[in-house]
């Protein structure tokens, strides 16, 4: 396995990872935080949810055997070759296993809080069906020959495609309210600046490897970044520019008696006023 030939790079390195790590854990906060707030989870949507849960479940299903597998890492090296590190860091599989908790949470908060008319459609249990069933074939193809690397970055490959798929039903969602109320806009501009800084911890170590192959041994990581980025844009758009909050106007008065204090209070400094007027004068 490689080693850093630059301590300022391997220190950047460090940084951007946990930098990314920190934006993406807060990022799944403001929507629970919401969810809690209202009690309630409509505008909120369950495909995206469901997706994302099966997505970061194959993610973390990646990180963990890239990084804790002696067996993977070896047949990693012998792809790629002895020189190269691996692509996972430490804060990559400290993400997964907080998303998969963090999703789970937001899963059970779907199920517990109201949601109006609002259900997981038959084209996202379908897709996730698909992807489990695909698994399992993959799974037993890959047993006689021990082909263990090719597994995981099948499951990197799920979460690649899910990260390309997952927002599409909340976008749709938005455009079809034409608003964003009940999506917690929080969450996503974090989770940009957070994608910025993981794909900027991958070009560090290009740069300082001199070489490019933990973009191609990894390319779903590559995915989640760039791909997060761009839906990211789309739901800033959607928020700021589209479909912009409207602030209601707080009425002056709201009922009768509020009216009639207003009034006398109004004539109770009219008619004080000469009294103002007359005590100023006389320090004058």
């Amino acid at each position: 396995m490689a080693s850093w030939n630059s301590a300022p790079l391997q220190v950047t390195y460090q940084l951007l990872g946990w930098s990314a790590f920190v934006c993406w854990v807060i990022s799944f906060y403001p929507q629970v935080i919401l969810n809690l707030h209202r009690k309630r989870v409509v505008g909120f949507s369950f495909d995206y949810a469901l997706l994302n849960l099966t997505k970061q479940s194959s993610y973390l299903i990646y990180n963990a055997s890239m990084y804790f597998s002696k067996v993977v890492q070896k047949q990693y090296f012998e792809k790629y070759g002895y020189g190269e590190m691996i692509p996972v860091a430490p804060n990559d599989v400290a993400f997964s296993v907080h998303a998969v908790l963090i999703t789970a949470i937001t899963m059970f908060q779907v199920v517990i809080y109201e949601r109006g008319s609002q259900k997981v459609s038959k084209l996202a249990i379908g897709i996730v069906s698909v992807i489990l069933f695909t698994a399992a074939v993959c799974f037993f193809v890959a047993l006689p020959t021990r082909s263990w690397l090719w597994l995981v970055s099948i499951f990197n490959i799920f979460q690649a495609c899910l990260t390309v798929i997952k927002y599409i039903p909340q976008a749709f969602m938005n455009f079809s309210r034409k608003s964003t109320d009940g999506f917690c806009i929080g969450n996503i501009l974090i989770d940009f600046f957070g994608g910025i800084a993981n794909l900027g911890q991958m070009v560090v170590q290009s740069v300082d490897q001199g070489s490019w192959n933990n973009f191609s041994g990894n390319i779903g990581k590559v995915l989640l970044s760039m791909v997060s980025a761009f839906y990211d844009i789309i739901f800033m758009c959607q928020h700021f520019v589209f479909y912009p909050t409207k602030k209601a106007c707080k009425p002056v008065a709201s009922s009768k008696d509020e009216i009639k204090e207003h009034l006398v209070r109004r004539s109770d400094e009219a008619a004080g006023l000469p009294q103002q007027i007359m005590c100023d004068a006389s320090f004058t």
